[in-house]
């Protein structure tokens, strides 16, 4: 019972916290790429390297489409459709990886044999902060979809609602540990002191 009244009490402080740093996240991050664009903008030659707009055009569809996808998930996990949350997720990761072979390919040049590349980062300071930036951003993708491909399998397995718990027991579960994996309140899922007292009556 402590630990129930003690998770009640810290729960309002443990979501400030997540975002506080989530927030702190986001501002890191602009100070990171906001950094690089200032070092592009502020270094360049007077001229500017030709750069193919199709491509810039179709791979920020992609990203943009992965984030209508990624939205969806994130909706049917705050309603408990975990089936739907898991398509979104596996679109999305589908979508990430496209944009990932989508800038190796076409922004740096690394299958000459596909498609021949414009710029390199051996083209002066302009070169070296777009292969920086778009490095940088390739970094940040493949980070989320390794994150995403850890949630998918968690979010088919594990116990989010009192039906999970039941269906657990009934399984032959003999202890039931409701958690909310680091931050369901981030994702706007419900949280475990939110789904404890349902547990509790479900087994």
């Amino acid at each position: 019972m402590s630990a129930v009244a003690s998770t009640l009490e810290n729960y309002a402080f443990q979501l400030r916290n997540n975002r506080l740093g989530l927030w702190l996240f986001f501002a890191s991050e602009a100070f990171l790429f906001g950094g690089l664009l200032a070092t592009r903008f502020y270094l360049w030659e007077g001229h500017r390297p030709e750069l193919d707009q199709v491509v810039g055009l179709i791979v920020t569809a992609v990203l943009l489409l992965s984030s209508f996808s990624m939205n969806l998930a994130e909706t049917a996990m705050e309603h408990g459709d975990r089936k739907t949350f898991s398509r979104g997720m596996i679109f999305t990761a589908i979508l990430g990886t496209i944009f990932l072979f989508g800038v190796m390919i076409f922004e740096w040049g690394l299958f000459p044999f596909i498609y021949e590349a414009h710029l390199k980062p051996s083209d002066g300071v302009f070169g070296a902060v777009v292969f920086a930036m778009t490095g940088m951003h390739a970094l940040h993708m493949v980070v989320g979809i390794g994150i995403m491909l850890v949630m998918i399998p968690l979010a088919l397995k594990g116990i989010a609602t009192a039906e999970d718990a039941r269906i657990a027991v009934e399984h032959g579960v003999e202890a039931v540990y409701v958690s909310n994996h680091g931050g369901r309140q981030l994702d706007h899922g419900r949280g475990s002191i939110d789904v404890l007292p349902e547990v509790v009556d479900a087994v």
